[in-house]
């Protein structure tokens, strides 16, 4: 990056020391692998090294000054007794600053730079190091800011050098350190969050720029990079599958297994299996079948700060040659087993209807092209936060909600939030066991990030404005709100957006003119129970909260109950602004109707509610025009949600209670 622009940012942060050593490092007792934990100055005064950071060596004689950003693996081996500083810090960008000066942290970032020069004028920068650690050392409350106010002039010196002299900081290669990240520590349960945290970045950034070069998110690459430690131990070892989990970062042997089929198209036992009984097995030694999904780790390795092996391999020639084969043959046949697999899988995001309604939107068909005749095809659909092209025929859908709409189109979602999967209409609407639990599990609001981005969806739906700017940068988004305000749009209209999404409106209509002759029928059953003049009214309590729900917008049944089957709301219900009012038990009888639905008779601090003088002077209640239905208790019910099948069962409840009180 440019100096000048390094110089600018320094002027708009804060800086908080972290740690200042002065050390000693005698011949031969260098420092391996050691992980900055944050940015950081190393000052050499005496001795001579080489000194790595992640990939750069540099050979350092008396003065010399070297800077680090947070993730940088410093490695120092000694040719005699060398002493340094090193100086550990952090960085605040002030508030409130300019967007151009947020962007240019965001896109350069001088304290995540590599540096390394012998400054010409040494003893300037070491007077200042050295009143810097000794105020390090002896420092209260108040030599705290004394410290600060020393730092800042080794920085303003050493800034003034690098200026003199000419030197330019380097860009970290984050690539090359989340790579690196990842294979020494593929053991533990890694994060985006955690692995950005540990390089000085956000984890938008890090995903953003991983996939740009790595053509793959930092997630997968770390399923790679377990999968190939998994074949390794499979073949190399007798280890149970529960071992293998633990050691390569998974909870338990299932998550491993299912990870596993992922990433190779086949479980861990059957992949095992199939190479032990292919001949080329026979011809190599164990030690030297080395299966590689991505690139291996570098030669210094670590499992923790100070730790060090190197391992020397010494192949001759021809064994090389042998173990590139080796590798080509397992990599080749285990890409072709995925691809298999994936053709096979048949609940993984699949639709059962094509899309008709989509056109190509790149390249015209060259005849001297063979590959010319695949096309992408995309289409643009309209959200409230503009056009959003998205691909025509979507294979990965991830959703946080309207799983029963997705489902009712054909299309298997592959990943949604924790409730969806848990919903009490899944089972009354004959939904398959085996097919939900191929249904990824994300979480609650927002969805988990980490498992988003190891699904690779080519489609989100969010249904929350506040989680979309995070879901748009692991993919394709739409946003489509469920609540709008404190209402709901008609189910109806809900489900004819899902379908505008995916080109399937047709098939939307076709259920929609089914579901309304439903209600004309289900209209003539009932008809006569409420009789011309009366009305009906709607109460949910919850949590010793009492809810009187809307004529429009409202939920758990309203929705049937008013504008499906038409039943008359009061006139308060009518003049609801938004798609509910919380009352208090002693206005009750200005919202109650002739007839009352009770949404949650059953769940807590109902029979506060249902047990008070007020609810049983109630004329309704005098008289038995009293429907109690639905619960929301942990799983919920049918009432919660408005998919079709929900529909369709609370349409069959709510005739059934009324026909069920006919006088």
């Amino acid at each position: 990056m440019k100096l000048n622009d390094h110089i600018l940012l320094w002027n708009h942060v804060f800086i908080k020391v972290m740690d200042v050593r002065h050390v000693t490092l005698h011949k031969d007792k260098g420092l391996r692998n050691y992980r900055l934990p944050t940015s950081a100055f190393l000052y050499t005064i005496r001795g001579n090294a080489q000194i790595w950071l992640d990939q750069s060596v540099h050979k350092v004689e008396r003065f010399h000054v070297l800077h680090g950003g947070k993730g940088m693996c410093l490695n120092i081996v000694t040719e005699d007794e060398l002493e340094y500083y090193l100086i550990l810090y952090k960085t605040i960008l002030a508030l409130p600053s300019s967007r151009d000066i947020q962007q240019l942290l965001e896109r350069e970032n001088p304290f995540q730079c590599q540096y390394a020069f012998a400054p010409h004028q040494p003893l300037s920068l070491y007077d200042k190091v050295e009143l810097l650690e000794q105020a390090w050392r002896h420092s209260t409350e108040l030599g705290n800011i004394h410290v600060k106010a020393l730092l800042y002039q080794f920085v303003y010196e050493l800034l003034a050098q690098l200026h003199r002299q000419g030197t330019q900081p380097l860009k970290p290669d984050l690539m090359a350190q989340a790579v690196a990240y990842m294979h020494e520590h593929y053991r533990q349960p890694l994060t985006l969050e955690s692995i950005a945290e540990q390089l000085g970045c956000s984890a938008g950034h890090m995903s953003r720029t991983f996939k740009k070069h790595m053509h793959t998110s930092p997630i997968h690459y770390l399923g790679q990079v377990r999968a190939e430690r998994t074949m390794q131990l499979l073949m190399q070892t007798d280890a149970t599958l529960q071992e293998i989990a633990e050691r390569v970062g998974y909870p338990d042997a299932h998550s491993l297994s299912r990870s596993f089929k992922k990433y190779i198209g086949l479980s861990p036992v059957r992949f095992k299996k199939e190479r032990l009984q292919q001949s080329w097995h026979q011809d190599l030694p164990t030690t030297m079948l080395t299966y590689a999904v991505q690139q291996k780790p570098s030669r210094l390795y670590n499992d923790i700060d100070y730790q060090y092996r190197y391992k020397a391999r010494g192949d001759i020639h021809m064994q090389g040659r042998i173990k590139v084969t080796a590798m080509t043959v397992v990599l080749c046949l285990s890409l072709l087993l995925a691809a298999c697999s994936t053709q096979a899988n048949t609940t993984g995001g699949t639709q059962t209807e094509a899309n008709q309604t989509t056109a190509p939107t790149t390249g015209e068909k060259s005849n001297g092209d063979a590959q010319a005749g695949v096309q992408a095809k995309t289409r643009t659909v309209s959200t409230l936060k503009g056009d959003v092209e998205i691909p025509a025929e979507p294979k990965r859908v991830v959703s946080d909600q309207y799983m029963g709409h997705l489902l009712k189109l054909g299309i298997i979602p592959v990943g949604v939030r924790s409730f969806m999967l848990s919903e009490a209409w899944i089972e009354k609407a004959g939904i398959s066991k085996d097919l939900i639990a191929g249904i990824e599990d994300l979480g609650a609001f927002p969805m988990n990030l980490e498992k988003l981005t190891y699904l690779e969806p080519d489609l989100i739906i969010g249904s929350m404005e506040k989680n979309i700017e995070d879901y748009q940068k692991i993919g394709k988004t739409v946003f489509l709100p469920y609540w709008e305000g404190l209402s709901t749009a008609g189910p109806l209209e809900k489900f004819r957006r899902i379908s505008e999404i995916f080109g399937k409106e047709q098939q939307a209509e076709q259920w929609i003119t089914g579901y309304k002759q439903n209600v004309e029928d289900a209209k003539k059953k009932i008809a006569g129970i409420i009789k011309e003049g009366e009305t009906v009214s709607i109460v949910q309590v919850a949590n010793k909260t009492l809810y009187v729900l809307a004529a429009e917008g409202g939920n758990y049944g309203s929705s049937t109950i008013y504008e499906m089957l038409g039943l008359p709301p009061t006139k308060k219900a009518l003049d609801m602004k938004e798609g509910f009012e919380t009352i208090s038990l002693e206005v009750l009888p200005e919202y109650a109707g002739d007839h009352i639905f009770v949404y949650g008779s059953h769940d807590k601090g109902a029979n506060d509610v249902l047990n008070s003088s007020i609810w049983k002077g109630l004329a309704a209640v005098k008289k038995g025009n009293v429907y109690m239905y639905g619960s929301f208790d942990d799983k919920g019910d049918e009432f919660v949600m408005e998919d079709p099948y929900s529909l369709e069962l609370q349409l069959d409840s709510i005739v059934n209670l009324l026909l069920a009180n006919k006088k």
